[in-house]
Protein backbone atom coordinates (compact mmCIF):
# COMPACT_ATOMS: atom_id res chain seq x y z
CA UNK A 1 0.00 0.00 0.00
CA UNK A 2 1.12 3.60 0.30
CA UNK A 3 1.69 6.06 3.11
CA UNK A 4 -1.47 7.89 2.07
CA UNK A 5 -3.67 4.77 2.23
CA UNK A 6 -2.13 3.89 5.61
CA UNK A 7 -3.00 7.41 6.78
CA UNK A 8 -6.62 6.86 5.70
CA UNK A 9 -6.90 4.15 8.36
CA UNK A 10 -6.44 6.93 10.94
CA UNK A 11 -8.71 9.36 9.12
CA UNK A 12 -11.61 6.89 9.12
CA UNK A 13 -10.93 5.33 12.53
CA UNK A 14 -14.20 6.71 13.97
CA UNK A 15 -16.11 5.28 11.00
CA UNK A 16 -14.76 1.75 11.35
CA UNK A 17 -12.01 -0.54 10.15
CA UNK A 18 -11.47 -0.01 6.43
CA UNK A 19 -9.57 -2.24 4.04
CA UNK A 20 -7.52 -1.12 1.08
CA UNK A 21 -7.15 -3.09 -2.15
CA UNK A 22 -4.92 -2.31 -5.11
CA UNK A 23 -6.75 -1.75 -8.35
CA UNK A 24 -6.05 -0.16 -11.75
CA UNK A 25 -2.97 1.73 -10.61
CA UNK A 26 -4.80 3.09 -7.56
CA UNK A 27 -6.54 1.72 -4.50
CA UNK A 28 -10.10 0.91 -3.53
CA UNK A 29 -11.23 1.81 -0.01
CA UNK A 30 -13.67 -0.75 1.41
CA UNK A 31 -15.89 -1.08 4.44
CA UNK A 32 -18.06 -4.17 4.93
CA UNK A 33 -17.11 -5.41 1.44
CA UNK A 34 -18.43 -2.23 -0.26
CA UNK A 35 -16.03 0.07 -2.09
CA UNK A 36 -16.87 3.56 -0.88
CA UNK A 37 -13.61 5.29 -1.75
CA UNK A 38 -11.04 5.43 -4.50
CA UNK A 39 -7.45 6.63 -4.22
CA UNK A 40 -5.69 7.82 -7.36
CA UNK A 41 -2.44 9.80 -7.29
CA UNK A 42 -2.74 10.08 -3.50
CA UNK A 43 -6.09 11.82 -3.77
CA UNK A 44 -9.20 10.39 -2.12
CA UNK A 45 -12.50 10.23 -3.99
CA UNK A 46 -15.74 9.13 -2.33
CA UNK A 47 -18.70 7.27 -3.85
CA UNK A 48 -21.67 9.41 -4.91
CA UNK A 49 -25.18 8.81 -6.14
CA UNK A 50 -28.33 10.88 -6.52
CA UNK A 51 -28.85 10.96 -2.76
CA UNK A 52 -25.49 12.42 -1.71
CA UNK A 53 -24.04 14.19 -4.76
CA UNK A 54 -25.44 17.56 -3.65
CA UNK A 55 -22.96 17.63 -0.72
CA UNK A 56 -20.05 17.38 -3.16
CA UNK A 57 -21.51 19.83 -5.67
CA UNK A 58 -22.15 22.40 -2.92
CA UNK A 59 -18.38 22.45 -2.29
CA UNK A 60 -17.52 22.38 -6.03
CA UNK A 61 -15.65 19.10 -5.63
CA UNK A 62 -14.80 17.47 -8.99
CA UNK A 63 -15.63 13.96 -10.12
CA UNK A 64 -12.91 11.39 -10.66
CA UNK A 65 -12.21 11.34 -14.38
CA UNK A 66 -9.88 9.29 -16.54
CA UNK A 67 -9.19 9.06 -20.26
CA UNK A 68 -10.39 5.94 -22.04
CA UNK A 69 -8.19 4.16 -24.58
CA UNK A 70 -10.07 5.89 -27.41
CA UNK A 71 -9.20 9.31 -25.93
CA UNK A 72 -12.63 10.12 -24.52
CA UNK A 73 -12.88 11.33 -20.92
CA UNK A 74 -14.85 9.09 -18.55
CA UNK A 75 -16.36 10.42 -15.31
CA UNK A 76 -16.99 7.95 -12.52
CA UNK A 77 -19.38 8.08 -9.59
CA UNK A 78 -16.60 9.12 -7.21
CA UNK A 79 -15.99 12.76 -6.22
CA UNK A 80 -12.97 14.33 -4.55
CA UNK A 81 -13.22 14.20 -0.76
CA UNK A 82 -13.24 17.57 1.03
CA UNK A 83 -10.00 18.61 2.74
CA UNK A 84 -11.81 19.06 6.05
CA UNK A 85 -12.07 15.29 6.59
CA UNK A 86 -8.33 15.09 7.19
CA UNK A 87 -8.62 17.48 10.13
CA UNK A 88 -11.98 16.56 11.71
CA UNK A 89 -12.57 12.87 12.40
CA UNK A 90 -16.29 13.38 13.03
CA UNK A 91 -16.62 14.99 9.62
CA UNK A 92 -14.60 12.15 8.08
CA UNK A 93 -17.02 9.68 9.67
CA UNK A 94 -20.05 11.50 8.23
CA UNK A 95 -18.60 11.73 4.71
CA UNK A 96 -17.53 8.08 4.82
CA UNK A 97 -21.01 7.04 6.00
CA UNK A 98 -22.68 8.90 3.11
CA UNK A 99 -20.25 7.38 0.60
CA UNK A 100 -20.66 3.89 2.05
CA UNK A 101 -24.46 4.17 1.88
CA UNK A 102 -24.16 5.20 -1.79
CA UNK A 103 -21.92 2.18 -2.40
CA UNK A 104 -24.43 -0.14 -0.72
CA UNK A 105 -27.27 1.26 -2.84
CA UNK A 106 -25.20 0.77 -6.01
CA UNK A 107 -24.32 -2.78 -5.00
CA UNK A 108 -28.00 -3.57 -4.35
CA UNK A 109 -28.95 -2.16 -7.77
CA UNK A 110 -26.30 -4.33 -9.44
CA UNK A 111 -27.71 -7.40 -7.69
CA UNK A 112 -31.22 -6.59 -8.99
CA UNK A 113 -29.88 -5.91 -12.50
CA UNK A 114 -28.00 -9.22 -12.39
CA UNK A 115 -31.17 -11.07 -11.47
CA UNK A 116 -33.00 -9.44 -14.38
CA UNK A 117 -30.21 -10.47 -16.77
CA UNK A 118 -30.41 -14.04 -15.47
CA UNK A 119 -34.17 -14.06 -16.04
CA UNK A 120 -33.65 -12.79 -19.61
CA UNK A 121 -31.06 -15.51 -20.24
CA UNK A 122 -33.48 -18.09 -18.87
CA UNK A 123 -36.19 -16.81 -21.21
CA UNK A 124 -33.82 -17.07 -24.18
CA UNK A 125 -32.83 -20.58 -23.10
CA UNK A 126 -36.49 -21.61 -22.86
CA UNK A 127 -37.09 -20.14 -26.30
CA UNK A 128 -34.14 -22.00 -27.83
CA UNK A 129 -35.30 -25.20 -26.12
CA UNK A 130 -38.78 -24.75 -27.57
CA UNK A 131 -37.25 -24.18 -31.01
CA UNK A 132 -35.37 -27.47 -30.73
CA UNK A 133 -38.51 -29.30 -29.59
CA UNK A 134 -40.55 -27.76 -32.41
CA UNK A 135 -37.92 -28.80 -34.94
CA UNK A 136 -38.05 -32.35 -33.60
CA UNK A 137 -41.85 -32.40 -33.79
CA UNK A 138 -41.93 -30.98 -37.29
CA UNK A 139 -39.26 -33.38 -38.49
CA UNK A 140 -41.24 -36.31 -37.02
CA UNK A 141 -44.37 -35.15 -38.85
CA UNK A 142 -42.38 -34.91 -42.05
CA UNK A 143 -41.10 -38.43 -41.49
CA UNK A 144 -38.79 -40.11 -43.93
CA UNK A 145 -39.44 -37.44 -46.52
CA UNK A 146 -37.82 -34.92 -44.10
CA UNK A 147 -34.59 -35.19 -46.02
CA UNK A 148 -36.19 -33.25 -48.86
CA UNK A 149 -34.68 -29.72 -49.01
CA UNK A 150 -38.06 -28.06 -49.51
CA UNK A 151 -39.59 -29.93 -46.57
CA UNK A 152 -36.69 -28.96 -44.30
CA UNK A 153 -37.22 -25.34 -45.32
CA UNK A 154 -40.89 -25.51 -44.33
CA UNK A 155 -39.95 -27.19 -41.05
CA UNK A 156 -37.48 -24.41 -40.25
CA UNK A 157 -40.08 -21.73 -40.98
CA UNK A 158 -42.63 -23.39 -38.74
CA UNK A 159 -40.09 -23.83 -35.96
CA UNK A 160 -39.04 -20.18 -36.25
CA UNK A 161 -42.66 -18.98 -36.05
CA UNK A 162 -43.35 -21.09 -32.96
CA UNK A 163 -40.11 -19.94 -31.32
CA UNK A 164 -40.95 -16.29 -32.02
CA UNK A 165 -44.36 -16.75 -30.37
CA UNK A 166 -42.74 -18.33 -27.31
CA UNK A 167 -40.15 -15.54 -27.05
CA UNK A 168 -42.90 -12.94 -27.35
CA UNK A 169 -44.97 -14.58 -24.59
CA UNK A 170 -41.95 -14.87 -22.29
CA UNK A 171 -41.02 -11.23 -22.94
CA UNK A 172 -44.58 -10.15 -22.12
CA UNK A 173 -44.48 -12.09 -18.83
CA UNK A 174 -41.16 -10.52 -17.86
CA UNK A 175 -42.42 -7.04 -18.76
CA UNK A 176 -45.52 -7.56 -16.61
CA UNK A 177 -43.44 -8.73 -13.65
CA UNK A 178 -40.99 -5.81 -13.94
CA UNK A 179 -43.87 -3.33 -14.31
CA UNK A 180 -45.64 -4.87 -11.32
CA UNK A 181 -42.51 -4.59 -9.16
CA UNK A 182 -41.73 -1.06 -10.32
CA UNK A 183 -45.24 0.27 -9.73
CA UNK A 184 -46.17 -1.98 -6.84
CA UNK A 185 -49.48 -2.68 -8.54
CA UNK A 186 -50.98 -5.74 -10.12
CA UNK A 187 -50.73 -5.72 -13.91
CA UNK A 188 -53.77 -6.55 -15.99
Amino acid sequence: MSEFTDYLQDVFSTFGHISVRKMFGGHGIYFDDCMFGLVADDMLYLKVDSENIQHFEALDLPAFEYTKSDGRPMKMSFYLAPESIYEEQEEAREWAAHAWEAARRAKAQKRVAGKRATKKKSAKKRASDSTAITKQLVSKKVGAKGTNKGTRKVAKKVAKKVANKVVKKVAEKITKKVTKKATGKKST
